[in-house]
């Protein structure tokens, strides 16, 4: 599989320049990707959005039916009928503030916590979900494995079931 092209754009001032997180998402969207079990077009290619909770929240609301800020959303372009996910695997939309939030309440650095949503947003673009269960288990199971090995801590060891995006 070949790299996957990544438009970042920071719609939050929040964020700073998109360019200055280009590095650290293009390594775990790698990382996700190979860990993935999902055949990925050659050609895939991804947008981040980098927003506030503000924008996030309508996003929420609009296409969730939940009024409030949430930390990452995921808007896959999967075709059922395909071989393969992509070209175009969808949008990861990740809101500042609650990001910094959740990562300040768990004592985590947000960096870390930031990369953890950007795997969890490019695991829902393949296909990965959490709806019971089993499947929260094999996602969380993923994403922990992925974050190990750079060096983030288990996301999920003290949280109850319910972590990120539920």
């Amino acid at each position: 599989m070949s790299l996957i092209a990544i438009d970042i754009l920071a719609e939050s001032p929040l964020w700073g320049e998109e360019e200055s997180w280009r590095e650290a998402v293009e390594t775990v969207v790698a990382m996700a990707a190979a860990s993935a079990d999902a055949e990925i077009a050659d050609d895939a290619e991804l947008s981040l959005v980098l927003t506030d909770d503000a924008a996030i929240r309508v996003l929420n609301r609009d296409h969730r039916n939940l009024d409030k800020p949430t930390n990452v959303l995921s808007f896959p372009q999967d075709d059922p009928e395909a071989e393969a996910y992509g070209p175009l695997l969808g949008d990861i939309v990740v809101a500042h503030e609650t990001v910094a939030r959740e990562a300040d309440e768990e004592g985590i650095s947000f960096r870390d916590h930031f990369l953890h949503m950007i795997v969890h947003g490019f695991l829902h673009l393949v296909g990965y979900d959490h709806m019971n269960d089993d499947e929260a288990e094999e996602m969380e199971g993923l994403e922990t494995a992925i974050l190990a090995r750079l060096g983030i801590a288990n996301p999920y060891a003290d949280a109850p079931m319910g972590g990120a995006g539920r």
